[in-house]
């Protein structure tokens, strides 16, 4: 059995889609961060079978669009003096913005680059994106997740830890 210590203030990443923690964790840029990470794969679940599970310490405000465009069926539990205060269920967003990037060479984003990539949900069963400039599709299922841009760290670590 694995023991993790729980955490002061933080967020647990909870009900991560086996496999999928992986990829949440990479467009977290975690791996370049000073915050102390817990990352368990293919733990054990009575609910899921199995799961992945994120535990960041001093870390509370984050994309949860993007986590829910990655893995739609994961939580975010919010952690404040060693309590949960705050559970969220994720979803698929209605629009990201800057998330996805267009692979369409002729997109007015392949040619210019302060315009936003922006992308409108057009099937939440496919989980299909469609650009707003060129109207390419995006499916964000399985290994397409490769268009997913990487968050970068732009706060530093507090708590004093």
């Amino acid at each position: 059995m694995v023991l993790v210590n729980s955490i002061e203030k933080g967020i647990v990443i909870d009900h991560i889609s086996a496999g999928l923690g992986t990829r949440i964790f990479h467009y977290l840029g975690i791996e370049n961060s000073q915050y102390t990470v817990a990352f368990i794969m293919n733990a054990t679940s009575k609910q899921y079978g199995k799961k992945d599970l994120i535990k960041i310490e001093n870390v509370i405000d984050i994309d949860l669009a993007v986590l829910g465009l990655i893995d739609p069926n994961a939580t975010v539990n919010v952690i404040e003096n060693h309590v949960v205060t705050r559970k969220i269920n994720l979803e698929l967003p209605k629009t990201v913005t800057n998330v996805i990037k267009c692979k369409n060479p002729r997109c007015v984003t392949s040619s210019e680059s302060n315009v936003p990539h922006v992308f409108h949900l057009v099937n939440d069963e496919k989980r299909e994106y469609r650009c707003e400039y060129c109207d390419d599709i995006v499916d964000m299922k399985g290994d397409k997740q490769d268009e997913i841009l990487h968050k970068q760290w732009t706060c530093s670590r507090s708590g004093g830890r």
